[in-house]
């Protein structure tokens, strides 16, 4: 099971949301490539990036950060969601060396979108599920759909979409907990790997995670709790790492 360090970029630094609010951002580094180095030496076997202003704009903003990161942490496999919204940046993004693309508000827009790219980018595209009380939200968490996420993801995975992140809205970037629950429900509705999202605070939260494995949860992505340190991310990987080995 992976613990994948989140890097989200805004204007060239290292930040973390609080529930997706821009205006609501702490900066934890001024050089996003440094970060993912440090990650990387601590054992980080995949990264999660996230060009925020890209997500606002509806197109990179960030990509000079993005392809620095890909060529000091390779071959660490990078995934990269934000502003994802066409054809000619999914394709420039794995041109680059990215390994997986995210792609969130489209996907639930226009889901014809990802069945085209799954269909060209054959194990290279994810889909970003964000929702709340299990319902998916769309424009950077503004808009709240009436699609189930659940339903939802069964569709994706019927296209051939390589795996779903799913961030649970009110968790995100507060520390409170993952929503194990809710997250391992949807795991168990499709046969794709889900990764968790949102809401990691300690190894509690971990050995939790850790207790859901063979469920369909390939890992979580994790961001607060390793910049403000309430989570040992080294040892969190570890533990992970450790219990699958058991379990395997």
């Amino acid at each position: 099971m992976l613990l994948i360090p989140a890097i989200d970029i805004k204007a060239g630094r290292c930040v973390r949301l609080r529930q997706g609010r821009m205006e609501e951002e702490t900066v934890f580094d001024d050089d996003p490539v440094a970060v993912a180095e440090r990650w990387v030496e601590q054992g980080a076997e995949r990264l999660h990036l996230v060009d925020l202003d890209g997500a606002v704009a509806g197109h990179p903003l960030n990509a000079g950060v993005v392809r620095a990161i890909v060529e000091r942490c390779a071959p660490v496999p990078v995934q990269i969601g934000g502003g994802i919204r066409d054809r000619a940046t999914v394709e420039s993004y794995l041109q680059q060396g990215v390994r997986f693309v995210i792609i969130g508000t489209r996907a639930v827009n226009e889901p014809q979108f990802v069945s085209t790219l799954c269909a060209e980018f054959i194990g290279q595209v994810m889909v970003g599920l964000d929702a709340q009380d299990g319902r998916v939200a769309t424009d950077g968490w503004s808009k709240l759909s009436s699609h189930d996420a659940i339903g939802v993801a069964q569709h994706f995975e019927s296209v051939g979409v390589e795996a779903i992140i799913y961030t649970d809205i009110e968790r995100d970037g507060m520390l409170s907990g993952l929503n194990i629950e809710a997250t391992q429900a949807l795991a168990e509705s499709v046969k794709i790997p889900v990764i968790a999202s949102g809401g990691i605070r300690d190894m509690q939260d971990v050995r939790r995670l850790g207790e859901t494995a063979g469920s369909g949860i390939l890992g979580a992505i994790t961001g607060r709790a390793i910049y403000e340190e309430t989570l040992d991310f080294s040892a969190a990987r570890q533990y992970l790492a450790e219990l699958g080995n058991r379990v395997g």
